[in-house]
């Protein structure tokens, strides 16, 4: 099953799953559309050809969506019937922060679950990257890029939103391999004022454009942030552009394809060996566990070193 929000490297990872379990003499069903597909009873038969030619392809090819009501534990037994009926023995959810929560509850009703970590934002606790991390960087890197050579014809400033509503890491790490003058996260308040001093300081060192990068979830951002700034003598005229959706698609990269490849056949290796009821997750460079009971009970926020580099690098 593929959850939750989609992020690139989904589809290496199913097709990982799937190659691996079929290896082991075990048949796999996939479960399309997420939660609402278990309780509606959507599965598909997978074999090795059905997960041909998906390595290089963003999205999900068992689709995916958000199901919040799976909250509810009829819902959660209701989707343990489904199982039950289909014949499945362990399940495998990629997906988010939610996902987790969803896999988190079917197994503490007995049923054998393994997580996959997928989330562009980097905000599942227990590892260290998530699927679909890094293609989500490159993205937002070629959009800066692109626009610091609009900012430097014309001398402008460019706020930059990236998704991230409780997590500042895509911002905070695009920020700094961007470049951009000051980034801003939900983990850090700034004020109106600071963000202004930093462009206008940018602007007597004699730089001919700013990049500001701003998280969905930071204090300041949104028109607002550009209404404020526009108001205070900068030297610079501001832009905003949100990035959206357009961070979530795309071909994986090389490291979301090998990331994917490596958790998919942990997940399998480490449910034939009797484990469940964890998350597979990338520590230094070993795929570890982690129990789903703590990645839904802890919370993973950006690394505030990287912040402190952000300000440092940008003078």
């Amino acid at each position: 099953m593929t959850a939750g929000g989609d992020a690139p490297g989904m589809n290496p990872c199913v097709r990982a799953v799937v190659r691996t379990a079929l290896g082991n003499g075990l048949r796999v069903k996939g479960i399309r559309c997420g939660f609402e597909g278990l309780l509606a009873g959507d599965f598909k038969e997978l074999g090795a050809r059905d997960v041909g030619g998906i390595i290089q392809k963003g999205g999900t090819v068992l689709m995916t969506g958000r199901f919040p009501e799976f909250a509810e534990l009829r819902y959660q037994r209701l989707g343990l019937r489904k199982l039950n009926e289909a014949g499945i023995d362990a399940l495998v959810v990629i997906g988010g922060e939610g996902s987790m929560n969803g896999a988190r509850a079917l197994g503490q009703l007995g049923f054998p679950v393994m997580g996959i970590p997928a989330s562009i934002d980097n905000d599942i606790y227990g590892t260290q990257m998530a699927l679909g991390v890094d293609t989500a960087l490159n993205t937002i890197i070629e959009a800066i890029d692109k626009l610091r050579d609009t900012a430097s014809s014309h001398q402008r400033a460019f706020v930059v939103e990236t998704m991230g509503r409780s997590s500042g890491y895509l911002a905070l790490i695009s920020g700094i391999i961007g470049g951009a003058e000051l980034v801003l996260i939900p983990e850090q308040d700034i004020a109106t004022e600071e963000v202004a001093a930093a462009v206008s300081d940018a602007y007597v060192r004699g730089k001919t454009h700013a990049i500001i990068v701003v998280a969905e979830g930071a204090s300041l951002h949104g028109q607002a942030l550009i209404d404020a700034l526009n108001a205070m003598n900068t030297g610079f005229q501001f832009r905003l552009t949100i990035l959206g959706h357009v961070q979530r698609g795309g071909r994986p990269t090389a490291f979301d394809r090998l990331l994917a490849a490596r958790f998919g056949v942990s997940a399998v290796e480490r449910l034939l060996a009797g484990e469940h009821g964890v998350m597979v997750g990338l520590q230094g460079r070993e795929i570890s566990a982690i129990p789903l009971e703590q990645v839904c009970t802890e919370k993973r926020r950006a690394n505030l070193d990287y912040y402190r580099m952000a300000r440092m690098l940008a003078k």
